[in-house]
């Protein structure tokens, strides 16, 4: 690996010989690809490329404390919680400013309402994808899961409306947005 910033900070937490290490490198790299595409075919957007590289390659960073032993993570915590664990990782690493993508990218975002009705074991915060690049990020992560079917081959969008369906139309709604926002014909060339 290159020795950017945050291949020290995925080493760190990742050996590169684990199981986890490869679906998270491989999940990051692909959805960090696909984020590049986004932003290439959005000029308009004027985002920030250097910020959507680091956040998307980051983006997971906290899986390993959760318990996902199918992808080589045996935490304590539960996958939800990967995001805000994440972000405080990320914040104790020197990184505020990528830090907040942890916890925005998941579903279309979880709102503080989300957390208080589902009774989520989150902070209770709004944790919702806000600058351009946190919602670049968060349309190219739905498109790919850490299965090892899904891992390199984007989902179908039909795919993906139907896993958000269950935790409410304003998720479905937000995911149709980011379509139009982004486009998705050239996602799946």
């Amino acid at each position: 690996m290159a020795n950017k910033r945050y291949n020290i900070i995925i080493e760190k937490y990742y050996p590169i010989d684990s199981k986890r290490f490869r679906y998270y490198f491989t999940h990051c790299k692909t959805v960090t690809e696909l984020a590049l595409k986004i932003a290439a075919k959005n000029p308009h957007l004027n985002a920030d490329v250097e910020y959507i590289e680091t956040a998307s390659m980051l983006h997971d960073i906290g899986i390993f404390m959760t318990n996902a032993p199918q992808i080589g993570c045996y935490g304590k915590h539960p996958y939800i919680c990967h995001g805000y664990l994440g972000r405080e990782l990320l914040e104790k690493e020197g990184l505020p400013n990528i830090a907040p993508i942890c916890e925005r990218h998941i579903g279309t975002g979880i709102t503080l309402e989300d957390i208080l009705q589902h009774r989520l074991p989150l902070p209770h915060r709004d944790m919702c994808p806000q600058s351009i690049e946190e919602k670049i990020i968060c349309y190219a992560d739905k498109f790919f899961s850490k299965s090892a079917k899904e891992l390199t081959t984007p989902k179908p969008v039909q795919k993906i409306l139907k896993k958000l369906s269950p935790f409410g139309e304003e998720k479905v709604l937000r995911f149709r947005e980011f379509i139009e926002m982004f486009g998705v014909d050239y996602i799946y060339r």
